[in-house]
């Protein structure tokens, strides 16, 4: 029940709202020009430390992986009390069956990777030496500053002001709750790392329920401003930025609204972990409107955590958590799928039914194009990669737009969401990429016909 007498706030409640939470929405969300392109500070954080410690980075990533395994291993076998005794030790070394399995693939291939010994197929500079060498230490540095600074977005009421003003837009197309849209700039303008993260840590914390955060974490953790330019430049069209990311927006808009309701998404459960029962009462009050009510959440969340060293234990707990957690399983699919894309034709044909497709869309190189559909699966980039060699710019404009509004693609969220306690499972994952290509495949041709 809540309480409709109007509650007072000062000038210094707000502050203590506003400050973190305008701190947070630099780091996170406002885009700024640096070396010449759009990004946000937190990128500019992490590239500092890629650069600085870029010889050390794949042996660093090793070693984490490695600890992972052995802290596993001991809380598996032996349950001493500091673990099993402590919740987050417990929830980040005693993990279920399928993710010890995983966490020692992820150890063996990255073992083999950094020392290059054993098949070469598993460390070769397209498949763990691709994920080592390139997506790991982008990860690390990633997961450093937006682990530490990730409660200025989550505990000072920035979620809750955003809740109260966007859920009568959040909820009827995107079937969300208002706090989402968070979520979404943060990837959209940051990294669909950070919007798992985030999204993952609000699931865990009871705000949203299995079926919210499924359809966030597989619809909104999109592929940001930056990756998207880059995808671009590896097509050879950076000309085309601005019609470019107008289509892909627009196709994943509609993706956002058609993949939240039908299966598997539509199917999952509406109740919050541990399968409580739907409780949180997005109403607004007597007496208040959306923005006072806002306002009144958020200073009331803010109140709560005033403690720095509570600020910086929760940090840390989240670099840990994603360190750990998700490093191993990004390692141990991400070389799996790459194997499977560079090394058997499995992509190629499951892209010959796009082929006639395609051709029903007047799309140039039809057969070249349906070979780049699936592989996207595997990792994001491999479509513009691989179509980069065809000679059509119509075709290289579809290829590279459709491989930005699949983003499942196992290499980095797709492991990221199945390392994340997130409720999809990897078939889930193929079936919603499946999807997301059907959906905005249409739409992208048909920018790219106006377009050229």
């Amino acid at each position: 029940m809540v309480d409709t007498t109007r509650k007072k706030v000062t000038t210094v409640d707000v502050l203590k709202f506003l400050i973190p939470s305008l701190i947070g929405i630099s780091l996170f969300i406002i885009p700024l020009k640096y070396n010449d392109e759009i990004t946000i500070p937190i990128a500019i954080l992490s590239g500092w430390i890629q650069n600085g410690l870029a010889t050390y980075l794949p042996a660093i990533m090793t070693v984490i992986i490695i600890l992972t395994l052995l802290g596993t291993v001991i809380a598996k076998l032996f349950k001493p009390a500091f673990i099993i005794n402590r919740p987050f030790f417990n929830s980040l070394f005693n993990v279920p069956a399928v993710w010890f399995g995983a966490r020692i693939f992820g150890t063996i291939f990255v073992i083999v990777t950094f020392f290059k010994i054993g098949p070469e197929f598993i460390w070769s500079e397209n498949t763990g030496g691709l994920l080592l060498n390139d997506l790991l230490p982008v990860l690390f540095s990633v997961f450093l500053f937006a682990g530490l600074f990730l409660p200025l977005l989550l505990n000072f009421g920035l979620l809750e002001f955003f809740g109260s003003m966007l859920t009568k837009v959040m909820r009827p197309i995107f079937k969300l709750p208002g706090r989402s849209s968070i979520d979404c700039m943060a990837s959209w303008l940051g990294d669909g790392t950070i919007g798992v993260l985030l999204t993952s840590k609000q699931y865990e914390e009871g705000y949203y329920t299995k079926k919210e955060a499924a359809i966030i974490g597989t619809t909104f953790s999109v592929v940001s401003i930056t990756f998207s330019l880059v995808v671009l430049s590896q097509v050879g069209l950076e000309r085309l930025f601005g019609p470019f990311y107008l289509t892909v927006t627009l196709a994943g808009l509609v993706a956002a609204i058609i993949c939240p309701r039908i299966p598997p998404l539509s199917r999952k459960p509406d109740t919050y972990i541990g399968d409580q029962k739907k409780v949180l009462d997005e109403s607004v009050p007597k007496g208040y409107t959306v923005f006072s009510w806002g306002v009144v959440q958020a200073v009331d969340k803010a109140k709560e955590n005033q403690s720095i060293k509570k600020f910086f234990e929760q940090g840390s707990k989240n670099i840990l958590d994603m360190w750990m957690g998700v490093a191993p399983i990004v390692m141990a699919l991400g070389t799996i799928a790459l194997i499977l894309a560079e090394y058997t034709p499995i992509f190629k044909f499951l892209g010959i039914p796009f082929i006639p497709l395609l051709e029903m869309m007047q799309v140039p190189e039809a057969k070249a194009a349906s070979e780049t559909l699936i592989v996207g699966f595997a990792d994001m980039f491999l479509p513009s990669v691989i179509g980069a060699s065809i000679e059509n710019e119509i075709t290289r404009f579809i290829i590279a737009a459709v491989s930005v509004t699949q983003l499942i693609y196992m290499s980095e969220v797709g492991g990221l969401l199945l390392g994340s306690k997130i409720p999809v499972s990897l078939k889930d994952l193929f079936i919603i990429f499946l999807e997301r290509t059907i959906i905005t495949l249409p739409v992208i041709v048909l920018a790219a016909h106006i377009i050229f």
